[in-house]
């Protein structure tokens, strides 16, 4: 690994370079264990602990198919299916790898007792696969994750409908919290020059889940003027409906649940917020009773910031706990369109709210390989940000996912594989020096200015060495 790191660094390798360079027989990968799937039972979802779940072992690395690449891993983020995995809810991935495995014979490499997670990455390819061109060793790219056969027709039109379509990292087994990662050539995309490894790593999944579920045709197709609530609108799916709702015209009302995260929607250019937690919302009298009382407070609260008028559309992924209040606010003929439910599954409402005013539920579900171009291409462009707060060491994996996991973090929190340290892979300078502010708004621990001073010369240096 170490010479693939030395000619990641380096600034003058060649793909033929890359292409020389011989693979590690394994390499270090955060995985879960399948003998170990039942070591939570009787806890709650809050008593799990993915610091025990979580482990940094060294796999084998996996056999390299047709239209498919294998990719160094400069760094990677945590998103909240890594936190399902390690908790082993609503059901222990192995399900996943091994109904898999069963579809071909080259899909069986993915049914191990040991599941690799990680459904982002930033890196440098290595090698590919028969039948991919488009890739070619020592492309810089980050990967979306979703992971598709298209042998039946239903995936033609929208490839999220394919039967076989699967979240990689999640329900495919090589994902990204590792040195290496396997994907499928239709994964890749371009990484964005001005963007640091962590940095870029760390859009992948929620920036394309918020595009399709906001933006595109497939989702809740926003337009200018529309009022847009949003859930936990300073983390990690929130922070970038957030940034679209304004790049796009829309105004968005930021839900968050403190202070310090409020301030950091005043810092995006939001100004309808609501701190729930500040406010005493309770949507729930007790564990099986709602209260539509503190739903017509929420609406109230709504119309008094946006001049009278309900929202269009709900940015909804909480689930359980926000999701019948949800369906309440929204104007008549609006739209709550739902991408996850991190509060629980089982969603309740009062009908009569969706029915007799012509709403609609809307189903959205990561993105397909065109939305998630689009939504790369905008971070690429400097349209929308990163929101990195925080980043751990590969060796850390396990405290990353217990900061997701309890809400202790802003935006996403990334994760350092291969890169040695913070700061690497800026190409474009300039672009990079126009959009600071935006690109370290997230950072907890050092002023925007501060962190890219000291970090850009690192980065030349290390281009030189």
């Amino acid at each position: 690994m170490n010479d693939i790191l030395d000619a990641i660094l380096a600034s003058d390798t060649s793909a033929a370079d890359f292409a020389k360079l011989d693979l590690p027989e394994s390499y270090r990968a955060v995985t879960v264990r399948k003998d170990e799937a039942e070591m939570f039972d009787g806890l709650s979802s809050k008593e799990k602990d993915p610091r025990e779940s979580l482990h940094l072992d060294e796999v084998p690395v996996p056999e390299l198919g047709p239209g498919e690449a294998l990719v160094a891993v400069m760094a990677s983020s945590v998103n909240y299916n890594s936190v399902w995995t390690s908790i082993f809810e609503p059901m222990p991935t192995f399900g996943f790898l091994e109904r898999y495995g069963k579809l071909s014979p080259l899909t069986r490499r993915h049914d191990l007792p040991y599941h690799v997670i990680g459904s982002d990455l930033a890196g440098v390819v290595l090698r590919t696969g028969a039948g991919v061109n488009s890739w070619r060793p020592g492309d810089e790219v980050v990967a979306h994750c979703l992971s598709v056969e298209l042998e039946s027709s239903d995936g033609h039109n929208d490839t999220m409908l394919d039967p076989e379509q699967r979240i990689w990292g999640f329900e495919t087994n090589f994902g990204g919290l590792a040195d290496i990662a396997l994907v499928k050539s239709n994964q890749l995309m371009p990484k964005p020059d001005h963007l640091s490894w962590e940095e870029a790593a760390s859009p992948g999944l929620v920036n394309s889940t918020a595009y399709r579920q906001l933006v595109s045709r497939n989702g809740a197709g926003m337009k200018q003027g529309d009022n847009v609530l949003i859930w936990g609108a300073s983390g990690g799916l929130g922070s970038y409906a957030t940034q679209f709702a304004l790049a796009g015209g829309a105004t968005p009302i930021c839900v968050v649940s403190s202070d310090q995260k409020a301030e950091i929607c005043r810092r995006m250019g939001a100004e309808a917020i609501i701190d729930r937690n500040a406010e005493g919302y309770e949507f729930w009298s007790d564990e099986q009773t709602q209260n539509p009382r503190e739903w017509k407070r929420f609406g109230k609260r709504i119309r008094e910031l946006t001049g009278g008028e309900d929202v269009d559309i709900v940015f909804e992924h909480p689930g359980r706990e926000t999701f019948g209040a949800s369906v309440y606010v929204t104007r008549k003929g609006g739209t709550i369109v739902t991408c996850a439910s991190t509060s629980g599954y089982q969603h309740q409402y009062d009908n009569r709210y969706l029915w007799m005013s012509l709403k609609r539920i809307v189903g959205s579900h990561f993105a397909n390989y065109r939305e998630a171009w689009e939504a790369n291409r905008l971070i690429a462009k400097g349209k929308i940000h990163p929101t990195v707060s925080k980043t751990y060491p590969l060796e850390q994996t396990g405290q990353a996912a217990h900061d997701v996991h309890h809400n202790r973090h802003q935006g996403k929190v990334g994760v350092l594989a291969l890169a040695p340290e913070e700061g690497l892979g800026v190409r474009d300078h300039e672009l990079r020096a126009q959009h600071l502010d935006a690109i370290n708004l997230f950072r907890a621990d050092a002023g925007p200015q501060a962190r890219s001073e000291t970090r850009a010369p690192a980065t030349a240096e290390r281009r030189a060495a």
